[in-house]
């Protein structure tokens, strides 16, 4: 049987999406060499916010879409040719932040940037403690939020990526210590209401880690970093300090004399 080359195209709910994903790629192919923000593809595709985020999470996982800044989005690896925005290295920009902490504390630093739903392990230090909790490999991928920095990350950015993050990784929360979409809602609340990030028994059993947003000069959460340790080396008190000495070293990132005190 012929298909009726007048049928309408949008009938099927996956070609609709399809199509709106397309209609998104196209605005930020556009607007290569600056990007683009939310707003302006949500003008240019006649869309929500909520189904352009959603849209953005799934280009962005598949390598066709980067994030350059907290709303501005360009080409992502899997165009080749495209030009895109450069991006800063914050594996190389982020080590000394480590090394800073991780001499501190005793303990393991690491530094995860978002990558669609998912956070990736970009850095990590090795801290001078006997015992020490080595949660993730550089190169690491995972669920936004199942882990410190990750939870860090995901509690900075706006409502409406924090929902559509929470969805997309909705089938998979329940693989990493019992996490449910509710649970990650509530921890998102207490992360920003404490201003940096604890979580235990998730990512890792008998691991706790505590974390914290990565901002640019401009205030947008771009990357994260965390401290992981065995529960009974994190009591609160601990906690607290692991994230001024956090604090102080991405103050000293951004502040070179500071760095050099």
């Amino acid at each position: 049987m012929t298909p009726d080359a007048d049928a309408p195209v949008d009938t099927d709910p996956g070609s609709r999406t399809l199509r709106r994903g397309l209609q998104v790629l196209d605005a930020v192919l556009a607007g290569a060499g600056e990007g683009v923000r939310v707003a302006e593809l949500c003008r240019s595709t006649g869309l929500g916010r909520a189904p352009v985020y959603r849209l953005l999470a799934t280009l962005q996982e598949a390598g066709y879409v980067a994030q350059a800044e907290r709303f501005r989005y360009v080409p992502g690896p899997r165009l080749a040719g495209q030009v895109t925005a450069p991006l800063p290295n914050w594996a190389v920009r982020l080590q000394p932040v480590l090394e800073r902490v991780s001499a501190a504390c005793g303990d393991a630093a690491f530094a995860i940037v978002r990558e669609g739903p998912l956070s990736h392990c970009i850095a990590r230090q090795v801290g001078s403690h006997p015992v020490q909790v080595l949660v993730i490999q550089v190169g690491t991928r995972q669920p936004l939020g199942v882990g410190a920095a990750g939870l860090a990350l995901l509690a900075a950015l706006p409502d409406a990526q924090v929902e559509s993050i929470i969805a997309a990784n909705a089938a998979v929360l329940g693989h990493y210590g019992g996490m449910t979409p509710e649970r990650m809602r509530l921890l998102v609340r207490t992360t920003r209401e404490r201003g940096w990030s604890v979580i235990g028994n998730h990512a890792t059993r008998n691991v706790l880690a505590v974390g914290m947003p990565v901002r640019n000069a401009q205030g947008e959460p771009v990357a994260a970093i965390s401290v992981a340790s065995t529960q009974a080396r994190m009591p609160r008190e601990r906690q607290q300090l692991i994230a001024r000495w956090m604090g102080e070293a991405l103050v000293a990132l951004q502040s070179p004399s500071r760095r050099a005190n």
